[in-house]
């Protein structure tokens, strides 16, 4: 174990095995940005969604509601978004003297569109999460097998073979292997959990979507 470098490794690793680590090696940085800053994106996500939910819930004018958030510089987003999306195109609607069916379909309409455009926003590069973990040992995998053929392949040209002559490339290979894992695993341990915590603020908004379109159904009826 005292002898053990993985660096002095890397470098009198074959040129194929080196590219092999280079790409696991961005692989790697590139899900460690998208993990830290998708877990700010859920968080922020989270945390908006509490605010907004105890706005909207503690009995304000849903007109001066829709007027603050429409005043605010800032990207609206999350239910945000949804109640505007939703609140716009009611009062459109009715200002041109439609039903109330036709009124709350297009209200409707206009909450689903901004809903999966959220979604669109939180699921951003998870499917590259999804890809470098699934994909990363396989990568690290092919690295290692090219090591061991050049290890072995080397030997075709001496007498006599022992391990000594080839533990070196074969720990050379082995590193790539143990690349594409590290690669690999945190990828999929953050690809899970994130889709989780976006399946979760999916059902609250959805839920939110549903109880909003009541609290229009009822609106509507009122005021026919």
């Amino acid at each position: 174990m005292g002898n053990f470098n993985p660096l002095e490794l890397i470098l009198q690793a074959s040129i194929p095995v080196q590219l092999v680590m280079l790409i696991l090696l961005l692989a790697s940085f590139s899900s460690w940005w998208i993990i830290f800053g998708k877990r700010k994106v859920i968080a922020t996500a989270r945390r908006d969604a509490d605010d907004f939910e105890e706005r909207f819930w503690s009995g304000v004018d849903l007109a001066a509601l829709f007027r603050e958030i429409s005043a605010e510089r800032n990207r609206v987003a999350g239910l945000e978004s949804i109640f505007e999306a939703g609140f716009r195109e009611f009062a459109r609607t009715r200002q041109s003297k439609r039903t109330s069916g036709r009124v709350l379909e297009s209200a409707e309409r206009a909450m689903r569109v901004a809903l999966n455009r959220e979604l669109d926003h939180l699921e951003n590069h998870l499917s590259f999460l999804a890809t470098v973990g699934s994909t990363s040992p396989y990568v690290g995998l092919f690295g290692t097998v090219w090591g061991i053929m050049i290890s072995f392949n080397a030997l075709s040209n001496v007498n006599q073979a022992t391990i000594a002559m080839v533990a070196p490339g074969i720990s050379e290979a082995l590193i790539a292997t143990a690349m594409g894992l590290f690669a690999a695993i945190p990828a999929v341990v953050a690809y899970n959990k994130y889709s989780s915590e976006v399946e979760r603020l999916e059902g609250r908004y959805d839920t939110f979507k549903e109880e909003f379109s009541t609290i229009l159904h009822r609106q509507a009826d009122m005021e026919d």
